[in-house]
């Protein structure tokens, strides 16, 4: 679905999980698109973990953004179905969001976002993030699973196509957390395509 200038636009939600990285692989990627606009949502959790694992501040996460919004602006625009976007990734997603999002306890803007690209059978794409994975997670997780338009992707570190640094890794994993909405990158490597 598009923004009023005819762009598609994509939330993006990050939780306290681990992951920052691949947060700001896909913001980049989503970025070098002209015809996308990012709507960037990051919880408490979600700006700890970025000091964690980064150098960046929360504001230079920001202005890779198109728009960003508080996790406790519940009344935003992405809280109502008719906000026009072509769905929602939540990259990394925390058990504590999975949870959340499968029990429909949309307390925030990014479980209300969630509840609503479901409702709206929107793509939900969720960068689960959990080692190892208790009864519970499964569970809940499996749930979401069945629910049209969800897609669970772990962050998985693939080998076939010979990364040579932690940043192809990451950038293989960032262009499969972006594929089921069409956001396509020439350079990353298909099983089946020759090697360049």
């Amino acid at each position: 679905m598009s923004a009023a200038d005819g762009r598609r636009r994509l939330v993006i939600a990050a939780t306290g999980a681990s992951g920052a990285p691949l947060l700001l692989e896909c913001l980049r990627i989503v970025g070098m698109h002209p015809d996308w606009e990012s709507c960037l949502i990051m919880s408490r959790g979600a700006r700890l973990t970025l000091g964690y694992e980064t150098d960046l501040a929360v504001e230079d996460v920001a202005r890779m953004a198109d728009t960003v919004l508080e996790p406790e602006d519940i009344d935003a625009a992405p809280a109502s179905g008719s906000f026009a976007t072509a769905g929602m990734l939540v990259v990394p997603c925390s058990m504590k969001t999975v949870a959340g999002i499968a029990s429909g306890y949309a307390d925030t803007l990014i479980l209300r976002a969630a509840d609503v690209t479901i409702k709206e059978q929107r793509p939900l794409v969720l960068a689960a993030r959990e080692s190892p994975l208790s009864a519970v997670h499964l569970r809940n997780l499996y749930e979401l699973s069945r629910l049209p338009g969800v897609r669970i992707v772990p962050p998985m570190l693939t080998y076939y196509h010979r990364p040579g640094s932690v940043a192809d890794m990451t950038h293989h994993c960032a262009c499969r957390l972006l594929q089921p909405f069409g956001i396509e990158e020439e350079d990353m490597f298909r099983w089946g395509e020759a090697r360049g």
